[in-house]
């Protein structure tokens, strides 16, 4: 054993190369699973040209209508993200190995797991047909849809703190509920309200997408117009989404730098 040991140790060059070899591997055998047809690819380029050509120039006729419905999407993020936020808080205290014990922090992780499972666009389903089309089904599987993720955010910064501070405080005789309030929210509130803004920013693109199925948001009448054929006007949407996305993540991206700096 400890000739094998020795081994590795002088020939590190060989540890890399079999790390190497298993990477291309897996790569090979990811490749192989999808089935590529070069050829395919190949006598599709027409097809793809023709689609992105009818999409210019844009109609902005149908401006007045993509701002309305972004600022419905702006308003779907903001209140589904702030859902979500809330419930992803004590799911994520639940489901940390430094606060919570093993068989809480095992419903709490299979919950997040769940929730991450299911994508968004089944949430909308769901919601849809519980209060029919529109925004409110849109805000809510936002909420549920945040829940999966931001709870894991969450979880990783409660868990990354520092110990002593945990430590100092189970000595002064501190319960498990002040613990949470004294010793881990003014750590992790800077980088929680930064992995925040990151997910509002992703739900606006998000809630696009909801509107595939009718959950409201620019998304409905950017599906809308390209089921009709009308590539002109949904160009007109995706440029305006695009606008106000690129706005939103150079803003959220300084305040979440203030945030970190903090």
């Amino acid at each position: 054993m400890k000739n094998f040991a020795s081994f590795w140790r002088r020939y590190t060059w060989v540890n890399r190369l079999i790390i190497l070899i298993i990477i291309v591997l897996v790569y090979a055998w990811a490749l192989q699973g999808l089935k590529v047809d070069l050829a395919l690819l190949k006598d599709s380029w027409p097809y793809v040209t023709d689609f992105v050509t009818r999409l210019w120039p844009p109609n902005f006729d149908v401006l007045d209508v993509a701002i309305e419905r972004l600022i419905e999407t702006i308003q779907m993020s903001l209140w589904g993200t702030t859902i979500g936020a809330i419930i992803s808080l004590p799911v994520a205290i639940f489901s940390a190995r430094n606060l919570a014990p093993s068989w809480l922090r095992f419903w709490a992780n299979f919950l997040q797991n769940a929730v991450r499972s299911i994508p968004s666009i089944v949430l909308g389903l769901l919601f849809v047909a519980a209060t029919g089309l529109g925004a409110p089904a849109g805000t809510l599987a936002l909420g549920i849809y945040t829940v999966g993720y931001l709870g894991k955010f969450y979880q990783e910064a409660i868990e990354a703190v520092d110990q002593r501070s945990i430590e100092s405080l189970q000595v002064a005789g501190a319960s498990w509920l002040q613990i949470a309030q004294y010793g881990i929210l003014p750590q992790v509130m800077p980088l929680g309200l930064g992995y925040t803004l990151y997910m509002f920013e992703y739900n606006i693109r998000a809630a696009s997408v909801l509107g595939v199925v009718g959950a409201g948001g620019i998304g409905f009448e950017l599906v809308n117009y390209i089921r009709g054929f009308e590539y002109n006007k949904a160009t007109t949407m995706m440029l305006v989404l695009l606008v106000v996305v690129t706005a939103i993540d150079a803003l959220s991206s300084k305040l979440r730098q203030r945030l970190e700096a903090m």
